[in-house]
């Protein structure tokens, strides 16, 4: 069995050398990998470097948030680094000024619509007015209009988006958690096969994977439920 260049496996290590050995473990079995801030704070983007020579996707999860003039300078140097995904926070401002800061490259934009983790509780607490399924809509609808490639959305939410969007429209699902894993924080999982059924293009599986006593085999497994759908 060869990789499913629809899995995407978070190296949310402390270290370089930690993310490494766990590329090195994975072997054939994984051909995209998400680098996220733990990384991007201790030499993430030169990992990423090496991660591109060895010909594997790279997602760059910085979850970009700040003026629209920050988040154009920062997504320009970002564009040059020839990775493949970009996150930046769903706010009309910063998607607008992301994708003008791409411009000719390969570098794909996804914007974050609600934290898996978080609940509708959580949403309230926080002073939206929207419960997730509602505030995901509205933002999916606001990338559209931005011209990002696609969202980062849970699960549950991934039918609501490909419906809106059509069917090259990029989505990204975290909390994607077999029924022999542990849900850990993820509020709003699905196994992999729901996910994809539901409309996802792409998956994000992390600690049932990286913290297996063999991570290859268990990303073998998660493979195999995909496998078809």
């Amino acid at each position: 069995m060869t990789a499913d260049p629809r899995l995407i496996i978070p190296l949310d290590l402390p270290t370089v050398d930690e993310a490494r050995a766990m590329v090195e473990r994975l072997g054939d079995s994984v051909s995209f990998y998400k680098i996220g801030l733990e990384l991007l704070a201790t030499g993430g983007m030169g990992l990423a470097g090496e991660l591109k020579a060895q010909g594997k996707q790279v997602f760059l999860d910085w979850k970009l948030h700040d003026i629209g003039a920050t988040v154009e300078r920062s997504a320009r140097v970002l564009a040059g680094a020839g990775c493949d995904l970009l996150t930046v926070h769903a706010e009309p401002q910063v998607m607008r000024s992301a994708v003008l800061a791409r411009g000719a490259s390969d570098l794909k934009i996804l914007a974050v619509t609600v934290l898996t983790s978080l609940t509708d509780a959580d949403l309230a607490e926080m002073g939206y007015a929207f419960g997730a399924r509602d505030l995901v809509e509205r933002r999916i609808r606001q990338a559209i209009d931005c011209g990002v490639d696609g969202v980062v959305s849970s699960p549950h939410e991934a039918a609501l988006a490909r419906e809106i969007a059509g069917p090259d429209f990029l989505v990204v699902t975290p909390g994607v958690r077999s029924d022999w894993s542990a849900k850990n924080d993820q509020a709003r999982a699905a196994t992999p096969a729901d996910a994809l059924r539901a409309g996802a293009s792409h998956l994000v599986c992390g600690r049932p994977i990286t913290a297996a006593t063999d991570p290859r085999e268990a990303a073998l497994k998660v493979i195999a439920e995909m496998a078809g759908v």
